[in-house]
């Protein structure tokens, strides 16, 4: 801050020092003014020069250091009391910018939150329709056609359930009810929900679970399934698919594990990344690079920790860790 301050007045200090220098020279092509006396005089008061800039850089700067050391945020009630005319100046501009900003903020937060009242709004109607379709397509009698449009119907509920519960995400934590959930009900309704598909790419399920329950929001942790099942199923051809769960230091353990195309090692880091698809195979249309991201962000508030296991060509083993009993007491109000 001083080299900052003697930069400030440098061209006040400058011309100073030049206007002594210039007194001298004076009187030293003036014989009638006496030199010594002159320099003395000047000597005196360089050094009167700085003592009052020592005194003046504590007081001009104490407003600018407080403005330095103030948290980058809109609250406008730390900024420190003005002493001159300038400050003021700053002082004002910083209180009307942060209005401004406010203003914006709020009209930007209600426009998001109208148009996510619209989407969901939007996309609960589109159940209803695409209830009515699942109902028609079971009458068909076409095997054949009945198992493709059930597979196309199957596609667009769980863009729609991703796209919902994408728009519920930042506000999970008012959506939690820890209880004591099933394990074994909500990964058989998942399978049931993608058996279409299952049948349609010649997979099945092997499903072991020592621990059948757990504490955890049944409707998030559903969701949690849903993606890990939807993105073996989609990567998987005629194989099975395991799912096991056990208890490892009071922790339950739950493994997802297919036989797939596996994931590259250069690609395990980025794969819960918003958008990440994949580098070997980047023209894959099928994926959105969504549903681990959204698996991810879900698992969090459940104080769920995810692990990735995986190898080119040989499969992909998702283990969840569900954690201790105990780590739910600053949760289980919500």
């Amino acid at each position: 801050m001083i080299r900052k301050y003697l930069v400030e007045r440098s061209s006040w200090i400058i011309f100073y020092i030049f206007l002594h220098l210039f007194i001298i020279f004076v009187a030293f092509l003036d014989s009638a003014i006496p030199l010594k006396p002159i320099t003395y005089i000047v000597f005196l008061s360089l050094i009167m020069f700085g003592i009052f800039l020592f005194f003046r850089y504590k007081k001009e700067t104490y407003f600018y250091k407080s403005l330095e050391a103030r948290e980058d945020n809109l609250d406008i009630t730390n900024i420190p009391e003005p002493e001159s005319p300038f400050e003021k100046i700053i002082e004002n501009s910083i209180i009307n910018q942060t209005e401004i900003l406010k203003k914006s903020a709020a009209i930007g937060q209600m426009t998001l939150e109208q148009e996510k009242d619209d989407l969901l709004s939007w996309i609960h109607e589109v159940k209803t329709p695409l209830t009515a379709m699942h109902l028609m397509i079971d009458r068909l009698d076409d095997e054949l056609l009945k198992s493709h449009l059930t597979y196309e119907w199957l596609r667009i509920h769980l863009l729609l359930d991703q796209q919902l519960h994408q728009r519920r995400m930042p506000f999970i934590e008012n959506d939690l009810y820890i209880e004591n959930t099933d394990l074994e009900t909500i990964i058989f309704d998942e399978i049931k929900t993608l058996q279409s598909w299952c049948i349609q790419k010649g997979i099945g399920f092997d499903i072991q679970l020592e621990v059948t329950e757990v504490l955890s929001d049944a409707k998030w942790l559903a969701f949690i399934m849903r993606q890990l099942l939807t993105n073996s199923i989609k990567y998987s051809e005629n194989s099975d698919i395991t799912i096991y769960s056990h208890k490892q230091a009071e922790q339950t353990i739950l493994e997802v594990k297919d036989s797939g195309r596996g994931i590259d090692p250069k690609d395990i880091s980025r794969i819960f990344d918003k958008g990440f698809t994949s580098t070997t195979n980047h023209r894959d249309h099928a994926a959105t690079g969504m549903g681990l991201y959204l698996t991810k962000k879900a698992a969090e508030p459940l104080f769920i920790s995810i692990d990735v296991k995986s190898k080119p060509g040989t499969g992909t083993t998702i283990t969840l860790t569900f954690p201790k009993r105990n780590d739910f007491v600053n949760i289980t109000s919500m």
